[in-house]
């Protein structure tokens, strides 16, 4: 344990000009303690570990000093092949950098392990988008993908609300999202961060300019914050039912896991039936109408009374469709 630990300390040494044990020990997952005493054993075993006092101190290694310890085990090595999403990287035009570096990466690997390409692909493929659409590559994709590499500021034009909108804009980080591709970036003149939908770019040109990017931004951990911030902004009505015990079950699988489970752990006790009143926050009448007549008769709608009277007249046609 304390090998690899200390292999992966030298390694992000050699990565980096200097750390401090602060960064070391939160990489590491260790104490500052931990980390002076393996950087002891370090430079104890010949690898030239320098460190430097004072507040602007940390560690470094010596006068260009790189090691060879960068042997990959196999389960390693597989994971490296399945860190690329052939389908993205082709959409970012960038298929065939990532095929030249397999192959590097291939050659460099010990005999035994280079099969380790063959047998991740077998075992796992990531299709990204939705059944049953067929998802259009925007053009402007590769060069924003480009923009993105490089931290090149772009003049951009965008369609929203039908009308078309010019930023100039610093693109941070793209995401693939269920098939369609957006663009997380900082307006230039704003300095917020925003997310732009790639297909709504009608040009994109990018300048000489380079922007600095802010060290501390996490393009994962923003995505999750907005993802989850748009999918509450949609839901703006509310609709009360009851839910069987069976229509309960199936709930989030209809309306969607969050809302359905937060509703779900709101409500009061069941009734002596085990049926559930419920208070679910929806997107509209229409959207609601559509889902829950999904669950047919494991759910009653009690308010709006637009909506149980539009659920009403659903259930009475069918009720005529089938002589019942």
């Amino acid at each position: 344990m304390r090998a690899a630990r200390l292999i992966k300390m030298v390694l992000l040494l050699q990565s980096r000009p200097s750390m401090t044990a602060a960064e070391l020990a939160r990489e590491l997952e260790v104490s500052e303690r931990t980390v002076t005493r393996d950087a002891q054993a370090l430079s104890e075993a010949g690898v030239p570990v320098y460190a430097e006092r004072g507040r602007a101190g940390g560690y470094r290694l010596v006068g260009g000093y790189r090691t060879r310890l960068t042997g990959l085990a196999r389960g390693e090595a597989e994971a490296l092949f399945l860190s690329g999403v052939p389908g993205a990287l082709r959409e970012m035009g960038l298929e065939d950098a990532a095929s030249a570096a397999r192959l590097k990466v291939s050659a460099a690997l010990l005999p035994s392990l280079r099969d380790a390409s063959r047998t991740a692909a077998q075992r796992f493929h990531l299709d990204a988008p939705n059944w049953f659409r067929e998802p259009e590559t925007p053009a402007l994709l590769p060069a924003v993908a480009d923009a993105v590499w490089d931290d090149r500021r772009v003049a951009a034009r965008y369609l929203r609300g039908g009308e078309e909108v010019v930023r100039e804009l610093e693109p941070y980080g793209l995401v693939l999202k269920a098939g369609v591709w957006y663009l997380c970036a900082r307006a230039a003149d704003a300095g917020s961060f925003r997310v732009y939908r790639i297909d709504r770019f009608t040009s994109v040109d990018p300048g000489e300019e380079r922007f600095t990017r802010v060290e501390d931004f996490d393009l994962p951990a923003f995505w999750a914050e907005r993802a989850e911030q748009f999918a509450r902004s949609i839901l703006r009505a509310e609709v009360t039912v009851r839910l069987s015990p069976e229509g309960a079950r199936v709930l989030p699988h209809v309306v969607g896991a969050v809302p359905a489970e937060e509703s779900l752990a709101a409500a009061p006790d069941p009734g002596p039936d085990g049926w559930l009143t419920v208070t679910l926050p929806v997107e509209s009448e229409e959207v609601a109408h559509s889902h829950l007549t999904a669950l047919g008769a494991e759910v009653e709608v009690l308010a709006p009374e637009a909506l149980r009277a539009r659920m009403a007249s659903a259930a009475r046609r069918l009720g005529g469709m089938y002589g019942v």
